[in-house]
């Protein structure tokens, strides 16, 4: 998903990500987290943190903690002096100080090794960070803008992420919406793909033939907005019609639509057609219920109930004024 056309979707729950990157941009928050699952575009929500903030200027670094081995991550964020180890052949800045001004954009940061988490808490907290080998610390100006695609909460009670990290980054969360919960917006952003793909490939398709606008309806969407858009590409590449046809779909598609329908892990086919109010009006009942369940086990702490739901504050005083929860 380009960035340039910014968070694209007219859900309720778009609209609030758009809210707070908004609010969360012109603020001076110094650390921002970012849930949500794999395609979600997090790295899309931190890139409009940053382009939107006073920080746009300067960079923006885009870090996989995933990606990088753990004897390597320290230096590759903190970087080295000369000799600090071997094959440090020189004095080497890392990638924290190369967004000084900017932005830092730490992805799957759960992957992150204790020891490297409170080194960067203790970052956070004090703007300064020391090479490696270093003695004197370098001062320097930088918003951490975390994701992850896990409850952190739970891993913190796990003993795999720092209870002190977690409530550091935590101060401010944005929420990426899996697809499945954006209801038509599955066709926005079909139509969004579609034109751009159209401008690509040289070639127009126009939309989608009725068995397939009942399939993408009823689908889960595991890989979410990703997931959308390769699918999309790979019926470009391969077909040649102007409509999508229930035939271009893979054939895992319509037999996990069938599958999860019969483990009764999605609303039936007349339901989602003839009346979608019910899978909202469903979805609503849950929150209620999670939101009701963890004030009664914090006896009615909005503080500790957010923790428990991966929420800040706000976010849940939010949701509950939204469900008409008192």
């Amino acid at each position: 998903m380009a960035y340039e056309a910014g968070l694209i979707g007219e859900h309720s729950s778009v609209i609030e990500v758009r809210r707070l990157i908004d609010r969360v941009a012109k603020s001076a928050a110094r650390a921002v987290l970012i849930y949500g699952e794999t395609g979600t575009g997090k790295g899309l929500v931190a890139r409009l943190v940053h382009q939107q903030s006073q920080r746009a200027a300067q960079q923006f670094i885009d870090v996989n903690c995933a990606a990088i081995p753990d004897q390597l991550l320290e230096s590759e964020l903190f970087g080295h002096e000369k000799g600090a180890f071997t094959g440090a052949i020189a004095r080497k800045s890392g990638l924290i100080e190369a967004a000084n001004g900017g932005s830092i954009f730490l992805d799957e940061i759960r992957d992150m090794n204790l020891v490297m988490q409170a080194k960067l808490l203790t970052v956070l907290d004090t703007q300064r960070l020391r090479r490696v080998g270093a003695i004197e610390p370098v001062e320097i100006d930088v918003r951490f803008i975390a994701a992850t695609n896990r409850i952190l909460l739970s891993e913190v009670n796990a003993g795999r992420f720092r209870e002190d990290l977690y409530y550091r980054l935590q101060i401010v969360a944005i929420n990426a919406p899996p697809l499945r919960e954006r209801g038509d917006d599955i066709f926005v952003l079909t139509d969004h793909f579609l034109r751009r793909l159209s401008s690509r490939y040289d070639r127009v398709i126009r939309g989608l033939e009725p068995d397939v606008v009942d399939i993408f309806r009823r689908y889960r969407w595991p890989g979410n907005v990703r997931e959308l858009e390769n699918l999309l590409e790979r019926i470009f590449i391969l077909e040649d019609e102007s409509t999508i046809m229930l035939r271009h779909l893979p054939a895992r598609i319509p037999r996990d639509v069938e599958e999860a329908e019969r483990a009764g892990h999605a609303p039936a086919a007349d339901a989602a057609v003839e009346d979608r109010r019910d899978y909202y009006e469903a979805t609503a009942a849950y929150q209620v219920r999670l939101i009701r369940h963890a004030l009664a086990i914090t006896n009615g702490s909005l503080t500790d109930a957010a923790a428990r739901l991966g929420l800040t504050r706000h976010a849940l005083r939010h949701q509950m004024l939204k469900l008409d929860i008192t």
